[in-house]
Parts: structure tokens; sequence; C-alpha cells
């Protein structure tokens, strides 16, 4: 994979359309990497959680151009591979799998992001009665040392139809239930890069076993 970060790398300082359209074949190579990459997690995954089964890397992997219509940045490409592995895809808004590769910071995560306002007042309703179960399994020894603490998005107030002294009112706020790790760029070309995404991704199956029991209700 070190191609692919330098290929990142010399993006990000020409981060024009003539230089990506001279480096097209080197852009690429470079996708059909992580394509692979995400196919083997999508296979790995599922050994756990079968919603990821038959998954293919395509519908998982996010495009490299960058939507400039209502942004003042223009640039038009992103800086960044990544794949989100969930049931659908990654279009699905489902609980799944992030992975971040960047030369400047790599990253993995796992939950659900920024749901729609049904969803997550879904969520929001079965946290409500399942706190317990939900903390007894991010406040593990185990998840704890990996994964320290939610995504830190919240409301300032307690979210409309919800009672402002609910006994984990904190955790009702929350606009995203994510869990990240940063990762250093030199363990993506490092054997053991797969292993350790694995292992954590295995550690988040379940907060999204518990996101899916939620959007279930």
């Amino acid at each position: 994979m070190d191609s692919v970060l330098q290929f990142l790398k010399e993006l990000a300082a020409n981060n024009n359309r003539e230089w990506f359209q001279a480096n097209k074949k080197w852009y690429e190579e470079s996708r059909e990497k992580v394509l692979f990459l995400t196919d083997v997690l999508i296979n790995e995954i599922g050994q756990f959680d079968h919603e990821v089964k038959g998954l293919q890397p395509k519908d998982c992997m996010f495009r490299i151009f960058r939507d400039v219509r209502f942004s003042h940045d223009k640039r038009p490409y992103k800086t960044n591979f990544g794949s989100f592995i969930c049931k659908g895809g990654r279009k699905s808004m489902n609980p799944g799998y992030y992975f971040h590769i960047e030369p400047t910071g790599c990253f993995m995560a796992g939950g659900i992001y920024m749901p729609p306002a049904e969803p997550l007042r879904i969520i929001r309703t079965y946290l409500a009665d399942h706190a317990e179960e939900f903390l007894e399994i991010t406040e593990a020894p185990d998840f704890k040392k990996e994964f320290p603490a939610l995504y830190d998005d919240q409301l300032k107030t307690a979210p409309k139809g919800f009672p402002k002294d609910h006994q984990h009112i904190d955790l009702l706020k929350y606009k995203s239930f994510i869990y990240s790790k940063d990762m250093a760029p030199s363990l993506v070309s490092n054997e053991k890069y797969v292993e350790t995404m694995v292992e954590g991704f295995e550690t988040l199956y379940p907060v999204n076993r518990f996101l899916y029991e939620a959007l279930a209700q």
C-alpha cells in the first residue's frame, strides 16, 4: 500500500484536474488496491457479522471526487480513500465498519454516522430503555481500551420527546453513535494491517449489533 499512500500524498500537493488526468493510471491502480482491501475485509468481517456477507466492494468504497457545488473549497479531489462496510453498502445508512487511508492520518471506526431524524429517534428510544445493556458493551475494559469514547457530536439540550432528567440523558444527546481509533499511516503497509483492523472491527461488532436491534423496533 506504499504506492497508495504516495499517490494520495502527491494528489494533496497537486489537487487539480490536469495532474489527476496525467496520473489516471496511478489512481486506478491505487483504487483497485483499496477495493481489494475492502473485499478482504468484507470476507473477514462476514465471519462474525453476517449482515455484510455478499457485499460488493464498489458499493462500500467512497468516490474520490468531491462535490464542490456548494463548497467554498473548490479542490476537485479528496486526499483519502475510505470504505464503509455495512448491510446495503455505504449509502444505506446502516451500522457498519469504516476505514480511512490518508498520509496525514488513518483511522478505523464503527457504528452509525449522522442518521436521519427518524432512525435517530428510534435509536434514542431504544437506548433510553436499554442504556445499561449499551454501557455494558462500551464500558467493558477490553472495549474501552481500544475505543474509549463516542465520537463527540452532541445536542446541547435533551432531544425532543425525551425527559431532561433521564438517567442517561448524555447518551441520548448524541447525534451519531460512532467509535473510532487512529492508526499510524505506516501501519497501512504493514503485514498486520488487515489483522489489526479485523480485530478492531470484531471489538466494535457488539455496538453494531445493538444498533441493528434498535433499528428493528
